[in-house]
């Protein structure tokens, strides 16, 4: 499993819920509470976990949309969550970056079978890795078995030594290549986040920009996503924005909002639920890619079983997961978790409705803690996706 999937499990995550199904009541039985009224009572349900705080946003298919917070932005000053508050967009940029490689795929620029040898000679290999077997599909999908080994802290000493360390991605590809491959090319499934720096290496010797001026260019600004940005090396955030904890232990709790993500170039984004909604809906509605493109990236592959925990029943396309909805049919979304902010997303396959939900509290003191507060926010975004009537404005 990779570090920041790794770091999910070693970082807590808040209360389980139950997925209930979406019956429709008759006379004989009381109404349950209105889409609104079950969207406040989940978030409430992820901060009585232990959560600091909690911000949701739905968009119905009318464009609609209803918002919830719950809990606190500052536990010092006990100050409200914003419903538009940034937070760290982490491992969701995936999608991002998978975006522009199939846009670039597209163009005839580049194909998924085109090798990381050929693209990037001589960066993959040593240890039994192999660049002329690995294939541009084999990263965007998770099935190169390439290593990972990022840096990462597990106590509030490391944190402290380690929050504004400055990772090149060549060294970071380098500390994966120190370890043999998990498995041969396309024979297994393992979350890496060095497949996908590889991928931002590639996109920018295709196209000789760095990979943020290109989601910038094809996605941020067509869709007018202005609270998405790149931050470098910055360790701060827009304001405003919730304070983000990460629970290590007992008595562990620390605040680690001042940090600077280890892969920069593409997990450096923040953005607020409002884009981050945008961006997904857009995705899936055929608005950023042809629909070949989009439907290579809707071709799944199982997880693995350690990821199964945090995603029953889920699998991956290309930068994008697909799960199952209890009133029937799927989902799709990319989470992202890191420096304390912990987020949730997920759109109906056409796009018409979405949900996302960040938490600004990681508890990584149990597995135990990390699975509930993951149950929680997936409870939240299946009923909110289940969920039919009127929104509010």
């Amino acid at each position: 499993m990779s570090s920041i999937l790794r770091k999910r499990l070693a970082m807590a995550l808040g209360v389980a819920m139950l997925l209930t199904a979406c019956a429709a009541t008759t006379d004989a039985k009381p109404a349950g509470p209105s889409p609104v009224e079950r969207l406040r009572q989940d978030s409430e349900a992820i901060h009585t976990l232990g959560i600091s705080g909690v911000q949701v946003r739905v968009i119905a298919p009318d464009g609609r949309q209803s918002v919830a917070t719950s809990g606190t932005a500052d536990l010092s000053t006990g100050r409200p969550v914003s419903s538009d508050g940034s937070f760290r967009m982490a491992s969701t940029s995936k999608t991002l970056v998978a975006t522009v490689v199939l846009q670039l795929e597209a163009e005839g620029r580049l194909s998924l079978d085109d090798t990381v040898g050929g693209r990037l000679p001589g960066v993959v290999h040593g240890n039994g890795n192999d660049g002329s077997r690995i294939t541009i599909r084999h990263l965007l999908q998770h099935t190169s078995g390439i290593h990972d080994d990022l840096p990462g802290y597990t106590t509030p000493e490391e944190y402290n030594r380690q929050r504004h360390d400055i990772h090149d991605p060549e060294q970071l590809v380098a500390r994966a290549m120190a370890h043999t491959p998990d498995f041969a090319p396309g024979e297994g499934w393992a979350y890496s986040n060095t497949g996908y720096i590889l991928l931002s290496m590639i996109i920018q010797k295709a196209t000789g920009h760095p990979v943020h001026e290109e989601i910038e260019a094809r996605i941020l600004r067509p869709l007018g996503l202005d609270q998405t940005r790149w931050m470098g090396t910055s360790p701060a955030l827009p304001e405003p924005h919730a304070r983000a904890y990460q629970f290590f232990g007992p008595g562990s709790r620390v605040d680690v909002t001042d940090q600077i993500p280890v892969d920069y170039e593409s997990l450096s984004f923040v953005t607020t639920t409002r884009d981050e909604n945008t961006f997904l809906r857009a995705l899936l509605a055929g608005r950023l890619l042809p629909a070949r493109q989009l439907a290579e990236m809707k071709q799944t592959v199982p997880v693995s079983a350690e990821v199964q925990q945090l995603w029953p029943g889920g699998r991956y396309g290309l930068g994008l997961a697909e799960r199952p909805l209890s009133c029937g049919g799927t989902f799709w979304s990319h989470e992202g978790g890191d420096g304390g902010y912990i987020t949730l997303n997920g759109v109906t396959d056409d796009g018409r409705r979405s949900a996302v939900v960040s938490m600004s509290e990681a508890r990584g003191d149990t597995p135990k803690h990390i699975l509930d507060q993951e149950k929680a926010a997936s409870s939240l975004i299946d009923h909110a996706l289940c969920a039919e009537g009127p929104s509010t404005p």
